[in-house]
């Protein structure tokens, strides 16, 4: 039996947190509002009205481009994408199609490269509740700037999929352009899943499309779903349908929603009512010159410059925040350090086993967190009369564990260091009693 691959491509929604919408003057911030109370005769799809595109939107669209290593194009422009549902009160929805803001990026991951094919920014649609066997429509949430990101169809499990998702999460956070917080609906997956045999090179002619996953969790469960049932299509020599699907959470499993459409379905032409945009060589520098150190680059500085562990590093990365605060606490600690003449080592890790192991809350301020620092990593003073003391009782009391160690388990010094710290109640230094407790073992 020939062994079946599966091709997998990601379509990820983000929804920028502008003040306004894309294309008129509401507001964006829809979340928790009364139903239709943030529309306009734009937002709408009035007869007659007209959009006027959100700058903001588009800079914030070129900013995600860059940080996704993309080529910005020069010249770009929207387009209508026409298609009829009770979401979408024009008939159409103003996206790009031909020539997005940006394509051709890469991020790698997990030392795995992922192309981006586009990142395009269109108009969010209305917001369908489906209730006591009806469906409402809340136009708040029509016209919100939505940035789409489409990838390359590079991956092959689930693991893959949901480590890009979160380090894309991150770095869309770390700029600051939206909370991308899927339960509010802000970041939205849409995975497209197909399997071929392992020895074929053209991809499958067909593609299934699994709609608005809002959890990491999900995606990769969704996918794991539909590649055993493609799989078990395919060995019965059958074609899987092209299509749409749903993901149902509590049953794990996919459900048909309506066939898939193509590019031409949608009849695309360029939207009369907005110009072509033109970017000046100068214009998206400028944009460039805001991006920030992304979490893979700050991780990889922490691991060079500051001499953390790598999974250390990574973890303290994972939150912009976090990583401010980290960077705050190890700079007053130095100065401090440096005043005090304090003999402290390898402070930034320290510091870091602090912060991860949240032995220090991370929710006081810097100074009373360096204060407590100070005295959890300053060396202690130790009483060496009692520490032989304590060391010869608790020796006499742990036959077992030093005849352990004498039959070379050394990890079992670790319990008789533990226990005489806990009988020095912290007063002691930890090397100093492993030191001594290896004299009195020998």
């Amino acid at each position: 039996m020939n062994k079946y691959k599966p091709v997998i491509g990601l379509e990820i929604h983000v929804e920028l947190k502008t003040k306004s919408k894309m294309f008129c003057q509401c507001d964006a911030n829809y979340f928790g509002k009364k139903p239709n109370s943030q529309v306009c005769p734009v937002c709408l799809g009035m007869p007659g009205a007209l959009p006027v595109p959100n700058k903001h939107a588009i800079e914030w669209t070129i900013l995600i481009g860059q940080a996704l290593n993309c080529h910005i194009n020069h010249n770009s422009k929207f387009d209508r994408k026409h298609y009829f549902y009770p979401d979408l009160p024009k008939g159409y929805q103003i996206s790009q199609y031909d020539n997005p803001i940006a394509s051709k990026g890469k991020i790698t991951v997990a030392n795995k490269l992922f192309g981006i094919t586009r990142v395009h920014l269109e108009e969010d649609t209305a917001k369908l509740i489906h209730d006591d066997g009806g469906t409402l429509v809340d136009f708040n949430r029509s016209g919100v700037p939505l940035v789409e990101i489409v990838t390359e169809p590079n991956f092959e499990n689930s693991d893959d999929v949901k480590k890009f998702l979160e380090e894309l999460q991150i770095i869309i956070r770390y700029l600051n352009v939206s909370d991308a917080d899927m339960e509010k609906g802000t970041m939205r997956l849409e995975p497209n899943i197909s399997v071929k045999l392992e020895d074929q090179s053209k991809l499958p002619n067909y593609k299934v499309e699994i709609k608005n996953i809002n959890s990491f969790s999900f995606v990769k469960k969704s996918i794991e779903y539909e590649i055993k049932r493609q799989t078990e299509i395919l060995e019965k020599g059958e074609i899987p349908k092209q299509e749409t699907r749903g993901f149902n959470e509590a049953k794990g499993k996919t459900f048909s929603q309506r066939s898939k459409e193509e590019a031409q379905d949608y009849r695309y032409f360029p939207e009369p009512d907005i110009p072509p945009m033109k970017f000046t060589d100068e214009f998206l520098e400028n944009i460039k010159n805001e991006l920030p150190e992304l979490p893979a680059q700050k991780t990889e500085r922490y691991v060079k410059e500051l001499g953390l562990k790598y999974k250390d590093a990574f973890i303290i990365t994972r939150s912009k925040e976090l990583a401010k605060y980290f960077e705050e606490v190890n700079s007053k600690f130095k100065i401090q350090n440096l005043k005090l003449n304090s003999k402290i080592k390898n402070v930034e890790q320290n510091i870091a086993n602090l912060v991860i192991n949240k032995k220090i809350p991370v929710n006081i301020t810097v100074g009373e967190f360096v204060k407590r620092a100070f005295s959890e990593l300053a060396p202690k003073e130790t009483d060496l009369g009692k520490l032989d003391i304590v060391i010869k009782c608790l020796i006499e009391e742990n036959r077992k564990v030093v005849d352990d160690y004498k039959n070379g388990k050394t990890n079992a010094i670790m319990f008789l260091v533990g226990q005489v710290m806990k009988e020095m109640k912290g007063q002691a230094d930890a090397q100093i009693v492993k030191k001594k407790i290896i004299e009195k073992i020998k």
